[in-house]
């Protein structure tokens, strides 16, 4: 019983270059892609938004939100991943929803099997590390949540 209570229920998130590693506690829905236009003169890392038990959340693009390009998903794999905010702005936006490449994964971990890597991190990255020998990023929610607060409409 004890192994069981130092393991952490994970989810491996794919966006375009890399996978993106939360626990299972921080999302609150996965649902397809669909979001409506973000329109004209938003920010490069706005998708849409999505209709989402009655609020409107901006979809953000992990890949534009860090420095690299917005990837709309194709062939029917990408998901929305709505996730619970723990930033100072929860009150404002409860919620936050980010876009994927790919259909997350669950993965139970135990610490054994993550080590922190040095690598190099960009605005939406909080560390780089590895996981049973494949890279993997935990994102920096507090500045993709900054990001939310900026795009409410």
């Amino acid at each position: 019983m004890k192994e069981n209570s130092q393991s952490l229920s994970c989810v491996m998130i794919p966006v375009s270059d890399r996978q993106l590693l939360l626990p299972n506690v921080s999302i609150a829905e996965v649902v397809d892609f669909n979001s409506t236009d973000a329109g004209a003169n938003t920010p490069e890392w706005l998708v849409g938004f999505l209709d989402w038990r009655g609020l409107n959340l901006p979809v953000i693009s992990y890949d534009a939100a860090n420095g690299g390009i917005l990837t709309v998903p194709g062939d029917n794999r990408g998901r929305i991943i709505v996730l619970n905010t723990i930033g100072d702005g929860h009150q404002q936006a409860p919620f936050i929803a980010l876009v994927t490449q790919g259909i997350p994964s669950q993965a139970r971990l135990v610490e054994e099997q993550i080590r922190k890597l040095d690598g190099e991190a960009g605005p939406a990255d909080l560390m780089q590390v590895e996981v049973d020998g494949e890279a993997a990023w935990i994102p920096n929610l507090e500045y993709l949540e900054s990001l939310a607060l900026t795009a409410r409409h």
